[in-house]
């Protein structure tokens, strides 16, 4: 304990000389409560006509502001969605010609066996397939432009596989060439 609440303690009676009045106490508030306090005059801003004419321009412009920015938005991601696409029909046109002349060789060629043919062919089936989901995540706008190029590295893989068979069909071809000249 310190020395200030000892003190307290000790001299606790010294501190209960004063009592409450409360009739008095009681009569005060009733005085209070007779009369009542003059009124301020308030000015209400919203009741002239110059604030409800501002109030009225602010509210316009802030909902034409949110139209415009939804209408804007929405416009800038059709138009993103139409340039991805464009750009995937470019892609499809241009890749979708080199696979089919390269497949075609591949049917073409004697030195394959059918079965070595269907092998092959049906393992380009799976890149298309793998093609068509990646052009459902593009529908879905997931990331269009990881979703192009995957796209293009589909495509990339089709014609790689392609150019590698046929260059070890030539290959095999030109060797067995080679031999028949060897003396």
């Amino acid at each position: 304990m310190d020395h200030f609440e000892k003190y307290i303690k000790e001299n606790k009676a010294l501190f209960d000389v004063y009592k409450a009045d409360k009739s008095k106490l009681w009569a005060n508030i009733e005085s209070g409560l007779n009369n009542p306090k003059p009124k301020t005059k308030t000015v209400k801003l919203w009741s002239r006509p110059i604030f409800k004419v501002a109030a009225t321009i602010v509210m316009a412009l802030g909902l034409f502001s949110l139209v415009n920015i939804l209408v804007v938005g929405e416009a800038n991601q059709s138009t993103q969605n139409n340039l991805a696409w464009q750009e995937l029909n470019d892609i499809d046109s241009h890749y979708k010609g080199l696979v089919a002349y390269q497949v075609r060789l591949v049917n073409k060629n004697t030195q394959l066996s059918s079965e070595e043919k269907k092998e092959f062919l049906s393992f380009m089936d799976e890149l298309d397939i793998e093609y068509k989901l990646l052009k459902v995540e593009l529908q879905k706008n997931v990331d269009s432009e990881q979703v192009l190029e995957a796209i293009v590295i589909n495509y990339k893989k089709r014609i790689e596989l392609i150019e590698n068979l046929l260059e070890q069909i030539n290959s095999s071809k030109n060797l067995n060439n080679d031999d028949a000249y060897t003396l």
